[in-house]
């Protein structure tokens, strides 16, 4: 992908086009991971946090200090989907997993964050004094690939031990990718949250920076660009969505429950606004 060869492998290297291309790719980023693994060149670090949650007033969900749930320590604000759909389908909104205060059911909610690119900095100037840019693209592409990676592995800790809602999962390597386990993991930025300015919550909640070593930049980017950071829903039927194009009414409540300038949310959410 890195590449662009367009193909799935293994079976990209039978292609008459890209096969024996891509098969080189391959057997040098195995050599360099080879190489990244015996000499320790790159550090993985992760942390994750479980917490006593609840939604409110539809779109937030509170996350309490304790298991009193008689404090609030900080609040997730989610968005709703506004497309059109049949009646039957409702639109959605990451909080709708999440069980409603006033069910007095006691539900929790999780947060993490993982690199796999400390250490990268070194490697990547390294190979760019030699004037090596395919190592230097290859050294960032696996780290990326090992961060994804650490991202699944740590979720089905979770999963199965730290949270243990499901303690008796198995599931193959292609059920895995496939994401055939109970809950989600889905990440500020990407289409079910796309707001990056709920990514300095789970900062401040896992203090991820003191941790893991991870930094947020102004942009809501984190470095090392090998990193991971999101929430975990646990609920059955949480599923992956796109939240899509919202209006100005959404924006104005968004705004209120944030409590950040319309200006500054339109800014933000510039992709997904409808007007």
């Amino acid at each position: 992908m890195t590449w662009e060869l367009k193909g799935k492998y293994p079976s990209i290297f039978e292609d008459k086009t890209v096969g024996s291309e891509a098969k080189k790719l391959f057997d040098d980023a195995n050599k360099l991971l080879d190489k990244i693994v015996e000499e320790k060149l790159l550090t993985a670090n992760g942390v994750v946090g479980l917490f006593p949650a609840n939604s409110v007033g539809v779109d937030d969900i509170e996350i309490y200090v304790d298991e009193t749930r008689s404090g609030v320590k900080r609040v997730l604000h989610t968005l709703r989907q506004q497309m059109q759909k049949s009646t039957k389908e409702p639109n959605i909104a990451l909080a709708d997993f999440i069980a409603p205060k006033e069910t007095e059911v006691k539900d929790y909610i999780g947060m993490f964050a993982v690199t796999a690119g400390i250490g990268i900095e070194k490697l990547i100037e390294k190979f760019e004094k030699d004037h090596d840019d395919y190592n230097s693209i290859m050294v960032k592409a696996i780290a990326d690939r090992l961060a994804e990676a650490f991202a699944e592995h740590l979720h089905e800790l979770v999963r199965k031990k730290y949270w243990g809602y499901t303690p008796d999962e198995i599931l193959s390597g292609e059920e895995l990718i496939k994401e055939k386990y109970v809950g989600i993991r889905p990440a500020p930025g990407y289409p079910a949250q796309p707001d990056h300015t709920e990514k300095p919550i789970i900062f401040s909640l896992l203090d991820v920076e003191k941790n893991t070593g991870i930094k947020l930049t102004e942009s809501m980017a984190m470095y090392p660009a090998a990193s991971v950071s999101g929430l975990y829903f646990s609920h059955p039927e949480s599923r992956y969505f796109s939240v899509g194009k919202i209006g100005k009414d959404q924006v104005l409540d968004y705004h209120r429950r944030k409590g950040m300038s319309v200006e500054e949310i339109e800014r933000w959410l510039s992709p997904i606004l409808n007007y």
